[in-house]
């Protein structure tokens, strides 16, 4: 098992040339792909308690 929370050679991002296994993401296109479905989701729900609001 990989236990990287006590790492401190973790880091956030990986560039697509860098050749380690010590990265939360990944720049490819399943992390893009990923990361906007749940922005999108996130504004959907924003906007959805925002007009809840306004209706209330």
């Amino acid at each position: 098992m990989d236990n990287k929370d006590n790492d401190p050679r973790v880091k956030f991002i990986k560039e697509s040339d860098e050749d380690t296994k010590h990265y939360i993401l990944q720049k490819n296109k399943k992390t893009k792909i990923g990361a906007t479905i749940i922005i999108g989701m996130l504004i959907v729900i924003i906007g959805a308690i925002v007009i809840s609001g306004i209706f209330l």
